[in-house]
C-alpha cells in the first residue's frame, strides 16, 4: 500500500481532531478532514497544467491571478469573481484573497527573481468561500482554496501570511518537490511558514525586532487566547484556551515526536526548525527576506527531495557561504545548535518511507491521532 503524501492545509490535524472531541455534537471539524482528504485523493499532484479545470485567463504568462467564488459549494474553481486586472467586488475576502496574491507574487519576483509559483508565470488561481464551515486553507497542486468559518473559533482563513505560506508549497513543489513526511514533510511545512511569516514582514515592512514571528495573526474569534496558530520564535505558545486546547508544537530536538498522523508530524515538528530561523533571523537583524530569507531560499533548492533537518542545516550553511555571507556562519550555527540540530551533509532521514512504500503503519490516514 503507498502513502497519501500532498496534504496540505494551513490547519493540521491535531488541532481539528481536537476541536472534534471538544465539539463533537457539531461535525464541521471532522467533516473538514474527511473533505481534505476526499480532495487530495483527486487532486493533481502539481502545476496548472495538471488541472482538472482550465485557467481562462490570458495574458502575458506573469503569473496572472484568476480568483472564483465557490458560493459555499465543493464545486470548483466555482463562479468568477475578480481576473487579474478587474476592479473590487463586495466581498471582502474575494478582496483579501485577490490583493495577498499579487503581494505573494511581487514578494518572488522582487526579491528572489521568480515568475510566479513555477518560475515561469503560471497563473496563480484562488478559490474563496468554499464549502459551508470549512475549517482550512490548502493548496492543492494547482490552486488555492479557502473556506469559511461560520463557528465562535475561527474569523477568516484568507489572510496575508496563510496565503503566503498555501503558496509556498507549490513554490518548493516546483522547486524541490520534497516529500511531504516525516521530517521532510516538516520541513516543508516550515519551508511554507517561513516565506509566509517573510511575505507578511515584506509587505508591511517589519524588521526582524518588530515581528512577532507569529503564523495566521487574526484567524481566532475575538476571545479566544491565541495570537494565532504557530509561534516561530517560541513554539508551543501560539494559543492555550479551553476552546481549542493547547498549542503542542515542540522547539528543541529533545521533544521531538514520530508519529503517523499528521503525515509522521509535518506540522507538529516543523516549530523545530521554525525557532533556528527565526533566533537566525534575530541574530542577523534588519529585514529578514534580505538575508536569512534568502539563505533559506538557496538552501531549498540543494537539498534534494527528502531532507533530513540536519541536511537542510548543511544547506543552509553552504548556501550561506556560496551568497557571500559567511561572517553569519556562526551566527547561523548558533541558530541550529539552539534547537539541538547538528549540521551535516550525511545525515539521513529515518522517518520517511522509501517514495511509494509503506510502513509498519501500512496506509497513512489523515485522522490518526498524534501521537
Amino acid at each position: 500500500m503507498k502513502f497519501e503524501r500532498s496534504h496540505h492545509g494551513i490547519l493540521p490535524p491535531f488541532m481539528l481532531l481536537e476541536l472534534d472531541r471538544r465539539y463533537g455534537a457539531t461535525t464541521e471539524f471532522i467533516d473538514t478532514l474527511a473533505t481534505t482528504k476526499r480532495l487530495f485523493a483527486d487532486s493533481p499532484r502539481r502545476g496548472n497544467h495538471h488541472y482538472h479545470f482550465l485557467p481562462t485567463a490570458s495574458g502575458s504568462s506573469n503569473g496572472e491571478r484568476e480568483t472564483y467564488d465557490c458560493q459555499g459549494k465543493t464545486t470548483r474553481p466555482g463562479k468568477k469573481y475578480r481576473f487579474e486586472s478587474d476592479k473590487p467586488g463586495s466581498d471582502t475576502e474575494g478582496n483579501n484573497a485577490h490583493d495577498f496574491t499579487a503581494m505573494v507574487r511581487e514578494f518572488y519576483l522582487k526579491i528572489h527573481g521568480r515568475n510566479s509559483i513555477d518560475a515561469h508565470g503560471m497563473p496563480m488561481v484562488s478559490c474563496f468561500n468554499f464549502d459551508r464551515d470549512y475549517n482550512n486553507a490548502f493548496w492543492d497542486g494547482a490552486m488555492m482554496t479557502y473556506g469559511r468559518p461560520q463557528n465562535n473559533i475561527f474569523k477568516s482563513f484568507v489572510l496575508l501570511d496563510v496565503c503566503g505560506h498555501e503558496i509556498s508549497h507549490g513554490v518548493t513543489e516546483f522547486v524541490a518537490n520534497i516529500e511531504y513526511y516525516g521530517q521532510p514533510g516538516a520541513l516543508n511545512e516550515h519551508l511554507s511558514d517561513v516565506f509566509g511569516e517573510l511575505i507578511e514582514q515584506y509587505a508591511n515592512g517589519i524588521t526582524v525586532d518588530k515581528a512577532d514571528w507569529v503564523i495566521g495573526n487574526g484567524i481566532f474569534q475575538p476571545g479566544i487566547k491565541g495570537t494565532g496558530i504557530r509561534n516561530m520564535l517560541n513554539p508551543g505558545t501560539a494559543y492555550n484556551d479551553p476552546s481549542l486546547g493547547k498549542d503542542p508544537q515542540p522547539g528543541h530536538m529533545r521533544d521531538y515526536v514520530k508519529m503517523s498522523g499528521d503525515n509522521g508530524g509535518v506540522h507538529y515538528n516543523s516549530g523545530i526548525p521554525n525557532r533556528a530561523f527565526a533566533l537566525f533571523a534575530q541574530g542577523v537583524g534588519g529585514n529578514a527576506w534580505e538575508k536569512a530569507g534568502k539563505i533559506w531560499y538557496a538552501a531549498r533548492t540543494t537539498c534534494g527531495a527528502r531532507p533530513s533537518f540536519g541536511r537542510f542545516a548543511y544547506e543552509t550553511v553552504e548556501a550561506c557561504k556560496q551568497l557571500g555571507m559567511t561572517n553569519l556562519v556562526s551566527t547561523l550555527d548558533k541558530a541550529w545548535k539552539d534547537v539541538g540540530i547538528t549540521p551535516s551533509k550525511t545525515a539521513v532521514d529515518t522517518d520517511t518511507p522509501a517514495p511509494g512504500g509503506a510502513d509498519e503503519h501500512g496506509h497513512i490516514n489523515l485522522l490518526d491521532a498524534v501521537a
